[in-house]
């Protein structure tokens, strides 16, 4: 059975049903499989980015029952503060800023675009930034199109998107947990029109609260299914779900009667990522924020390639009870890499190695 799994993802013709199957079968040997795709596809070499996370502000109009972050403490950056932020990342020799914040009732495409300006105009730095969800916002309150308001973001300095709002792609459950944000067409319309423009964008899941393995599966084959069409995605990244001081943990804990994904359901998400995607998709980010070190350094010999960014601050994970910290330095995540039995490599946003 493996045998065949291994060639038919690596001929991208893996099926939902060859997926469901593998969820029944031995954890061991999928892993077992999905490293070996990884080792064809990449190599043993492992990225990693140098980079900073800055959530602008944590207020916020919207009603996802997953956040632990929206209105903690109301806060909101000047610009002052933000470049301050920004020049002390490219003082710790960071290739990238990522940029996410609250939606705003009173800040409007303008205001993206001069924020990206001024920071363009001072510093030579890659800027990932703006969520599906933040762009269609800010399309919406400017009374412009996404299309607009995305050439305008490009043109003023926006590189690639992060590719989060994205949490399940399936209406039903996108009701329950998110019910004021954008639905999969229109995160679907948003992601695919980026990728359109020339900005390129990552690939996310948030999983482990009410959604089922079936939700997951039609959540990846629909972004398997964009990246056939535009080749716009640079990496998938796998987010187990943070119940700790989620509204929604609750209702997760008393319904599955867990607190989110184990560990083993972790690592089957990364190997059938891996399967799925083949060659459409060759980077899988295992996040340690979210799993921990000593779990990511497992999801390496599970499918995973990459270990994700330096982050310097993390703020929407650990307001919801993540505890693996908001800094990794790149010693750090080097020595992870090497003691995973893999080598570290530098990248960029883009996946260009440096050095």
């Amino acid at each position: 059975m493996f045998k065949d799994i291994y060639e038919r993802s690596l001929a991208g013709k893996i099926t939902k049903r060859d997926a469901m199957a593998l969820l029944k079968a031995d954890p061991f040997e999928l892993f077992q499989t999905a490293d070996a795709v990884r080792r064809e596809l990449v190599g043993d070499t492992v990225s990693y980015v140098v980079n900073r996370n800055m959530n602008f502000t944590d207020i916020c109009i919207g009603t996802c029952r997953f956040c632990a972050f929206r209105n903690r403490e109301n806060y909101r950056l000047t610009d002052e503060q933000l470049l301050k932020k920004v020049g002390e990342a490219k003082a710790y020799g960071a290739t990238e800023v990522c940029i996410q914040g609250g939606l705003l009732s009173d800040m409007y495409l303008k205001d993206y675009v001069a924020m990206l300006k001024s920071i363009k105009g001072k510093y030579d730095i890659d800027i990932h930034a703006f969520s599906p969800m933040e762009v269609f916002h800010m399309s919406r309150i400017s009374g412009v199109s996404v299309s607009h308001s995305l050439k305008e973001l490009k043109n003023a300095g926006l590189g690639s998107m992060p590719g989060t709002a994205a949490e399940i792609l399936v209406d039903s459950v996108r009701e329950k947990i998110c019910p004021d944000k954008l639905n999969t067409e229109q995160w679907v319309d948003v992601v695919t029109k980026a990728h359109e423009t020339g900005i390129p964008t990552t690939a996310t899941i948030m999983y482990g609260h009410i959604e089922t393995w079936k939700d997951r599966l039609d959540h990846l084959f629909i972004q398997r299914g964009i990246q056939r069409k535009t080749h716009g995605f640079t990496e998938f990244v796998p987010l187990s779900f943070m119940s700790k001081n989620s509204p929604l943990g609750s209702v997760v804990l008393k319904e599955k009667g867990s607190m989110g994904a184990s560990g083993l359901d972790d690592l089957r998400m990364y190997a059938l990522a891996r399967l799925i995607f083949g060659r459409d998709l060759v980077n899988v980010q295992a996040s340690w924020v979210k799993l921990g070190p000593k779990l990511a350094q497992v999801a390496l010999h599970c499918g995973a390639n990459d270990l994700g960014g330096t982050l310097m601050e993390e703020r929407i994970s650990k307001t919801a009870g993540a505890t693996s910290g908001e800094c990794m330095s790149p010693e750090e995540l080097r020595a992870i890499i090497r003691d995973a039995g893999r080598t570290p490599r530098q990248r960029t946003t883009l996946y260009k190695y440096i050095g």
